[in-house]
């Protein structure tokens, strides 16, 4: 139904949070610039380790400003099929396309007119892909610019490459301490030195032993940063005295360049530090892609030699000792590793001969997961176990990459795949969604349990993208294997499904007793989130043949199952279909209100496509009131929205698409055109929170509009609604149904009303709204 990610520009970048600080590089940083002003494509090159990644993504943030369609990072370490490559670009840039077009398809007519900055980050395993990517997406977005990292070239017609060395180190006899801050490497090490041990600083007694350890790695950040971290349990000569005697044993310059020996020499030294426990969780942690979050680790890498109480410290050790990386994703702590430590532990793990056990125990603890989460859908922590499958997404691709990779493992996979069905539904994914049912689907063709439910998965997925006769065919033989294993809830599914191509087909007379055979279906086998589904289609199927009483009840019971099993993902649904049952049977006020509640909940999901299709409503319903400078407005906000996340959902869905050509149309006819388009281009200028507050009415309106401004000076904009509502004759009681909110807090509102306006009645109030209020002229 949505999706999860910030608004149209609530990021101005997608780039990854900067968690230390950033040494040196100007040169290289105008470099860059320089380089992108007069060629589509920068690659930058150089060992692993010497910080191509932060260079790019510092690079990328200071040009920011000439992209205002973005600057975007791709990580393409994590993936292993190269037919993800294009599905991770659309995923990373945020796009939403609801369709059944070709990733790449989707990408290019995303990007054509966009001007913004990608950088497609670690190609050198991908070469080959991401130059016919590169060049794809060239051909047809003039403006495009890209940034690659990788160890070699792309080949790419235009492309630029420059080199990234190592931080300089300083030239001839050591400068004093304080002036050893213009070196970088040196900087890098104090700084980094400072935070693993508070009070370290650079002296004139140990800057000498600074720039000796910074020259032993050969300036080479990440080997700086590892060093840096075991002044926590060494000091600073001990610290020296180790790396001479480590790199005393390293061999003769040969094939391998020196920087690549000296990285791998610090890293295997650091490796040498750690406790033969740390040592074992970090070749078990390469398995992951991505990040991961505790139970992962617990599930994947506790036991045979690590005790699964202890995965705790051991990752906050790895995490001092800077071999982790620990990030904060709301109230969770995540772990990741860097991509050169990660294949120092792959083949330590591959030495090790546990690398098959524990590809088995990831894939088994994400099969866990979907399942799991399949099975908490109904709960009331859907939401957070939705949430829980996009931060855990990378994973989830390897675990399936797996089950298709691994002897006897498809069915599993199909399984894992249909299980993911509100995954799939919810973010970015529903083009990737379909490729692994189908894929497994084509592996797994005898008739089974887990066929008939990744057929109807497969069908939800085919009907959203409006890829009707796909959906049709798919839904044809699951009812027909439903009915041969005489399988309720499938049937109950297949029944949802052909009621969603009636609607699709915009046929509701068709719909309705498809959709209250699945409402039946799915009460008797307890399936309330099927339910809530069937439902909120037969709110709109009735609202469409005009039965407003009829679909308003439907839709108040709905909305009473999703209180009583706490889904609010679906409430936010229901809410907005409501609204608009409720506008059609003549009351705007209360229409507005719910489908304001729905924005509020979508904004807390973070589901874009929610928050677009209710502001689609919002402007309708504004038009209705005749507020045609706040639908205006709201129109110029949803042009900036669907740009920014793709083209809506197909029309039918919660309203018809009618209703907001209509509305646009009699906007701009009433106003005029000069007058829309001003209101037009003024909310598509609003950054996402700001749009999001004028569409709830948390902001004051400066428009004068004489169709009726948001606020009445000197009342809120609150206290404005509710000054109108008692002009009506509404009761406090009526208010605070009609605005959702309490009783009592209507009461203390019209009171703040009545000390502001100098009012003794309510009756004084409806004379004062009359004489301020344009609307009511």
């Amino acid at each position: 139904m949505g999706t999860r990610d910030t608004g149209t520009r609530e990021r101005a970048h997608g780039l990854p949070t900067e968690r230390t600080s950033f040494v040196g590089r100007r040169r290289k940083i105008a470099q860059i610039r320089r380089m992108l002003s007069a060629a589509p494509v920068v690659t930058l090159t150089g060992p692993g380790g010497v910080g191509k990644t932060r260079l790019a993504s510092r690079a990328a943030a200071a040009l920011g400003g000439a992209f205002p369609d973005g600057v975007w990072m791709v990580d393409l370490a994590a993936l292993r099929s190269r037919d993800l490559l294009a599905p991770a670009i659309v995923e990373a840039l945020g796009v939403r396309d609801h369709t059944a077009r070709p990733p790449l398809e989707v990408l290019t007519g995303h990007l054509a007119d966009k001007r913004l900055l990608m950088i497609l980050d670690n190609c050198e395993h991908m070469v080959d892909e991401c130059a016919v990517v590169a060049r794809t997406l060239l051909r047809t977005a003039p403006e495009l610019r890209i940034i690659a990292t990788s160890r070699q070239s792309l080949r790419v017609a235009g492309e630029r490459l420059l080199d990234v060395p190592p931080l300089a180190l300083p030239s001839g006899a050591r400068p004093p301490a304080g002036l050893l801050a213009r070196s970088d490497a040196p900087r890098l090490f104090a700084e980094r030195a400072e935070a693993a041990a508070p009070g370290f600083a650079v002296t004139e007694a140990n800057g000498d032993a600074v720039v000796e350890i910074c020259r032993r790695l050969d300036g080479i950040p990440l080997a700086i940063e590892l060093a840096a971290a075991q002044l926590r349990t060494l000091s600073l000569d001990q610290l020296l005295a180790q790396l001479e005697d480590r790199f005393a044993l390293l061999p003769a310059p040969g094939a391998s360049p020196a920087h690549h020996r000296t990285l791998r020499a610090l890293i295997g030294w650091s490796h040498g530090l750690c406790t033969g426990e740390e040592r074992l969780l970090w070749s078990r942690m390469s398995v992951f892609a991505g990040n991961l979050d505790l139970e992962a680790a617990e599930a994947v890498c506790g036991g045979d030699g690590i005790a699964r109480h202890d995965v705790v410290d051991l990752l906050s050790s790895l995490v001092d000792k800077s071999i982790l990386i620990s990030e904060h994703d709301g109230e969770t702590v995540r772990y990741r590793i860097l991509e050169t430590i990660r294949d120092y532990g792959r083949q330590r793990l591959e030495e090790s001969g546990q690398a098959a056990v524990l590809r088995r125990r990831h894939r088994d603890h994400y099969r866990r997961l979907a399942s799991e989460t399949r099975a908490r859908i109904s709960s009331p922590e859907q939401v957070s176990w939705l949430a829980r499958l996009g931060a855990d997404h990378a994973n989830l691709r390897l675990a399936l990459e797996y089950c298709h990779t691994e002897p006897g493992q498809t069915r599993a996979g199909l399984a894992m795949a249909a299980d993911l069905m509100y995954h799939w539904v919810n973010g970015v994914y529903l083009g990737e969604g379909r490729a692994w049912l189908e894929r497994g689907l084509a592996a797994e063709t005898e008739p089974s349990d887990v066929r008939v439910r990744a057929l109807w998965t497969d069908a939800v997925l085919a009907i959203i993208q409006a890829d009707l006769p796909s959906a049709e065919a798919v839904l044809r033989e699951c009812g027909t294997l439903a009915v041969e294993r005489e399988d309720p809830m499938a049937l109950a599914y297949v029944a949802l499904g052909e009621g969603l191509l009636a609607l699709s087909r915009e046929d509701p007379v068709a719909a309705i007793p498809l959709l209250d055979d699945a409402v039946r279906r799915f009460r008797a086998v307890d399936d309330p989130v099927g339910v809530v589904e069937a439902l909120i289609r037969l709110c709109v199927a009735h609202r469409s043949t005009g039965e407003h009483a009829l679909a308003i009840s439907i839709g108040k019971e709905s909305l009473a199952v999703c209180d009583r099993h706490g889904l609010g993902w679906h409430k936010a649904y229901t809410l907005a279909v409501l609204g608009v049952a409720v506008c059609e049977r003549g009351d705007a006020g209360h229409a507005a209100a719910l489908v304001a509640e729905a924005v509020r909940f979508n904004r807390a999901l973070r589901d874009q496509r929610g928050v677009g299709l209710d502001l689609e409503i919002l402007a309708w319903i504004a038009t209705t009131q005749g507020r045609l400078r706040r639908a205006a407005r709201l129109y110029g906000i949803l042009r900036t929205l669907w740009a920014r996340i793709g083209d809506p959902p197909p029309s039918g869905y919660l309203h018809s698409a009618a209703h907001g050509e209509q509305s646009r149309s009699l906007a701009r006819h009433a106003m005029g055109e000069p007058a829309f388009q001003e209101e037009l281009e003024r909310g598509a200028e609003l950054d996402y929170d700001a749009a999001l507050a004028y569409a709830l009415e948390e902001e004051p309106d400066d428009s004068g509009s004489p169709d009726g401004p948001d606020r009445l000076p000197p009342l809120t904009v609150r206290e404005t609604q509710i000054a109108r509502l008692v002009a009506q004759g509404l009761s406090n009681k009526e208010i605070g149904k009609s605005l959702m909110i309490a009783q009592r807090t209507a009461e203390g509102h019209v009171e703040h009303i009545l000390h502001k306006l100098g009012l003794d009645s309510r009756t004084q109030v409806a004379v004062w709204v009359s004489k301020h209020d344009p609307a009511r002229g």
